[in-house]
């Protein structure tokens, strides 16, 4: 598998989202290789986009990463206990990014069950098995992305993106972003690009 590099994040946040559907999201833990297709993400527009937490070139400690070089991992926490995973894209200096909503579990499923619900694969319900990992908060618990990860570029150390599988134009479902309501106008847009039916889509969108 060929690894995605800064070049490939250094372009429209709306072209970077719907590429990344496909690829594989990669985790190296004690020697325990995951893997993950994903297959739900958002776009965030910072400069133009009340969704994000960069609006209007809004800069603090906690959106810096935003400001850095495309490919870069950008991690958050949301309601004091889950972590979410974003790409930086675009130039520097310019704070936008993907968000990784959706994985579909590739492999090491016994480890991601463990990481999740602290059990054997084998012992969970079949909807505990399809919330392993769809959704931002549960793929990071999963794949164990925290603040650890958070700047790290996405070509290197433990986590990682690489090429995965061709997902054709046909397959690919715009959508309005998940819990954004407070985005005013933003809440609107169809920043939200998912794989048509795929069951590890958070929620699933209306056509």
């Amino acid at each position: 598998m060929k690894l995605l590099t800064s070049d490939f994040y250094q372009r429209d946040t709306l072209e970077v989202a719907r590429d990344l559907l496909g690829k594989y999201l990669m985790r190296t833990i004690d020697g325990n290789q995951l893997i993950g297709k994903i297959v739900e993400v958002e776009a965030y527009k910072g400069p133009i986009d009340k969704g994000a937490h960069s609006y209007n070139y809004k800069r603090t400690p906690r959106t810096e990463v935003m400001f850095g070089p495309a490919g870069h991992a950008y991690i958050y926490l949301i309601y004091g206990m889950y972590y979410c995973m974003n790409v930086v894209t675009e130039k520097e200096g310019e704070p936008c990014a993907a968000l990784i909503r959706g994985i579909e579990p590739i492999q090491g499923q016994e480890q991601m069950a463990q990481f999740r619900y602290e059990k054997p694969l084998q012992q969970l319900t079949k909807v505990q098995q399809k919330n392993l990992t769809n959704g931002p908060g549960k793929l990071c618990q999963a794949f164990q992305i925290t603040k650890k990860q958070n700047g790290q570029p996405l070509w290197k150390k433990d986590c990682f993106i690489t090429d995965g599988e061709y997902v054709d134009f046909s397959q690919i479902v715009k959508s309005k972003r998940i819990n954004i309501d407070y985005a005013e106008e933003a809440k609107d847009f169809l920043w939200r690009f998912s794989i048509k039916e795929n069951p590890y889509v958070s929620v699933k969108p209306k056509y």
